[in-house]
């Protein structure tokens, strides 16, 4: 069943969120030498955080780390979480703006960096990649699920208070709330699923579950069911890192569990604000243009 939430969710949740939260200053970037810079003296290593524990410049929330800001991926896993090559696409009208860069994989388990399909479910996904774009959900403005809302081309942001916690996306006007004191069941299939999280020291882990199968991972026809389970975990780095780690499970379409990992970074510019990408207006040709009178 296809559940689009309204904005009136996201202001409910950011206005009870705001109430207790924290505001942590941006600060600015030191200079970096270009070419013909004198090198800056090498730095003693820093010491490193427990495992699970955030550096102590990380800024806190009741005692937990503060995540509120803009946060972005960096990397081409948007278009495929696994190793590939720089490729042409079929818009050859664009030139190398069109094409698709090379990237490495995101995938740390299992070994070998790609996605452990069944022999039937890898036979699809061949199929929804030779049919990319009009078969990408992204193309199609519907919202884009967990993990692929981590790390599209679009920044998103956190806004935690001290009770649930709220995700906004900036593609498609995306948006969930991260249960963090009445875990409950999703009432429904659909594309964001339902969110319940729990601290596990410093790191915040979020289940999610309750998907439709209306989502893929990337541009590269990576799918999955509707039993598709993950289990997120957000681990600061720095106050302007997170590390990102997503394990995924799906018994109707891949053989074992897998996980993705990236960093997160937080956007420094002054004023920073996420900004409407409503989408749907540019997906009216590719959904309904054969309906057209002609």
């Amino acid at each position: 069943m296809r559940i689009r939430f309204t904005g009136a969710i996201v202001a409910l949740a950011a206005g009870a969120a705001v109430v207790t939260m924290a505001v942590m200053p941006i600060a600015g970037q030191a200079p970096q030498g270009g070419r013909g810079a004198t090198p800056l003296p090498p730095q003693p290593a820093a010491a490193q955080p427990a495992r699970g524990a955030a550096p102590a410049r990380v800024a806190r929330i009741a005692g937990k780390p503060n995540m509120n800001g803009i946060w972005q991926a960096m990397g081409s896993a948007y278009w495929n979480l696994e190793d590939h090559s720089a490729s042409a696409t079929q818009f050859w009208q664009l030139g190398a703006i069109g094409a698709i860069p090379a990237g490495q994989s995101v995938i740390t388990e299992p070994a070998g960096g790609t996605i452990p399909y069944t022999p039937a479910a890898l036979k699809k996904r061949d199929e929804l990649r030779a049919g990319w774009p009009k078969s990408d959900p992204e193309a199609k403005c519907y919202m884009p699920g967990i993990p692929r809302a981590t790390y599209m081309p679009y920044p998103f942001q956190i806004v935690q208070g001290q009770k649930d916690i709220l995700f906004v996306y900036e593609y498609a006007s995306s948006n969930r709330i991260v249960h963090m004191q009445s875990k409950s069941e999703a009432p429904v299939d659909s594309w964001m699923g339902w969110s319940n999280g729990r601290w596990e020291g410093d790191v915040l882990a979020i289940t999610v579950n309750g998907f439709n199968d209306q989502t893929w991972f990337d541009r590269s026809g990576n799918f999955h069911s509707d039993e598709l389970h993950v289990v997120e975990r957000y681990t600061p780095l720095s106050k302007d890192a997170l590390h990102y780690e997503a394990t995924i499970e799906d018994p109707q379409v891949f053989s074992r569990p897998w996980k993705i990992r990236m960093p997160l970074y937080r956007r420094l510019e002054p004023n920073v604000q996420l900004l409407e990408f409503k989408c749907v207006e540019f997906s009216e040709e590719l959904l309904y243009g054969d309906l057209k009178k002609k």
